[in-house]
């Protein structure tokens, strides 16, 4: 039996893998992801067979949040150019608001394919769909977002 400790880890890391790749600060990265786990622990019988997707999108929507509360004016002139990790930060707004924009199973793909890094076999796993599938959703999804944030990016 797969218990919540069992998997507390690996589900952490793909939380905060998530949440960082949207969000660029570590702090907050940790916030969004120990939030995660606080709800798949809650949940942990309704989500134990599918906990690996469900991890990803709570934590993918939780960085999405965490952004739109931020307010631009509380960001510096110098917060706007580069985060912690050296992206700039206004790409990381522009890519959330693309994000948000992508209808369910777009973003559910793209956030698992690119932003947790797994493989299209996997994705097409968690999803309960065919690798096909996962393709024209990422093809789809990536289009979009590409469209949304121009396509010099």
């Amino acid at each position: 039996m797969h218990t919540y400790d069992d998997n507390f880890e690996a589900l952490y890391r793909i939380a905060f893998r998530v949440a960082y790749r949207i969000l660029g600060q570590q702090v907050e990265a940790e916030d969004v992801a120990q939030e995660t786990m606080a709800k798949a622990y809650t949940r942990w019988w309704r989500i134990r067979p599918d906990a690996a997707r469900w991890v990803s999108k709570v934590s993918a929507n939780g960085a999405i949040d965490a952004w739109r509360k931020r307010s631009r004016q509380d960001l510096t002139g110098e917060d706007l150019v580069r985060s912690h990790d050296g992206e700039p930060i206004i790409e990381r707004l522009a890519l959330v608001d693309a994000l948000s924009r992508l209808s369910r199973r777009q973003r559910e793909v793209v956030v698992l394919r690119y932003l947790a890094g797994y493989p299209e076999a996997d994705v097409a796993e968690i999803l309960d769909c065919s690798v096909g599938t996962v393709k024209t959703h990422a093809s789809r999804g990536l289009h979009s977002l590409r469209d949304t944030m121009g396509s010099d990016r």
